[in-house]
């Protein structure tokens, strides 16, 4: 256990360092945020169309932002692999002594420092428009666990299709195709009962649905979520469990 987590923390630091080196990209993924939340937030504000309890639209529509702000910036982690692919780097990690489950976790946790700089990001919007969130440090805590989570979710889902399609081309494609209708097939930017039925039915088996769940109920002082914290997080700590197995099976494979 010691091992894994030791080797782990090493490939988290080593990505880490990475990004503090060159954070164009987290900076440019905050852009995206502040357009949804400053315009089609705004916007959809004034139509009262879209019932979502005693919280305002505004507030409802954040913490789905700032799921989808999680899986926009994770769902791409796996091009960043099939680049380290072509420098030789999987093939150096694969013949060290390290363990695959470390090698893929690692990855995972790392994701989570880009997740944690969109919170980061949405908490000052959310300031700056005055909208009523949670501050409080119970709260806080939850969002960023969840967002550790979230964010390892869906690495871990792009490691995967990283490790099928194996090329760069054929992976932004994928990821381009994958990205949108989870975000539209989630109650990230509308509840669930105002979808049909077939579309509820995708949407109960899409994990950002269980994020944007989970990030309500920590963020907004009303009660606007459908589950409790604590189912949301065991369905997402199914999900990653899951996913990381799939993962590090196929983790050698995106060598060859």
């Amino acid at each position: 256990m010691w091992r894994f987590l030791r080797e782990s923390t090493a490939i988290a630091q080593a990505e880490f360092t990475k990004l503090v080196r060159d954070p164009t990209e987290v900076f440019s993924r905050a852009i995206q945020p502040v357009l949804w939340l400053v315009i089609f937030g705004q916007v959809l504000a004034h139509v009262h169309g879209i019932y979502t309890g005693e919280a305002g639209y505004l507030a409802f529509l954040t913490p789905g932002i700032l799921a989808q702000s999680v899986l926009f910036s994770a769902i791409f982690y796996g091009i960043a692999v099939i680049w380290e692919r072509d420098l030789g780097v999987v093939h150096k990690l694969l013949v060290s002594p390290a363990l695959r489950g470390s090698l893929v976790f690692g990855k995972a946790v790392a994701a989570g420092f880009r997740g944690f700089v969109q919170a980061v990001v949405i908490y000052f919007i959310a300031m700056a428009l005055h909208v009523s969130i949670r501050h409080d440090p119970i709260a806080i805590a939850g969002v960023f666990a969840a967002v550790l989570l979230g964010s390892g979710i869906f690495s871990t889902f792009s490691l995967i299709i990283a490790c099928i399609v194996k090329t760069r081309e054929r992976f932004m494609g994928i990821g381009q195709l994958m990205t949108m209708p989870m975000f539209f097939a989630s109650n990230a930017i509308y509840p669930l009962k105002l979808m049909p039925d077939w579309l509820q039915v995708i949407a109960r088996i899409n994990p950002l649905t269980y994020l944007v769940d989970v990030l309500r109920g920590f963020m907004l002082p009303e009660r606007t979520s459908v589950h409790s914290g604590l189912t949301d997080f065991a369905i997402l700590i199914a999900v990653f469990v899951l996913l990381q197995g799939v993962a590090i099976r196929l983790y050698p494979t995106l060598a060859e």
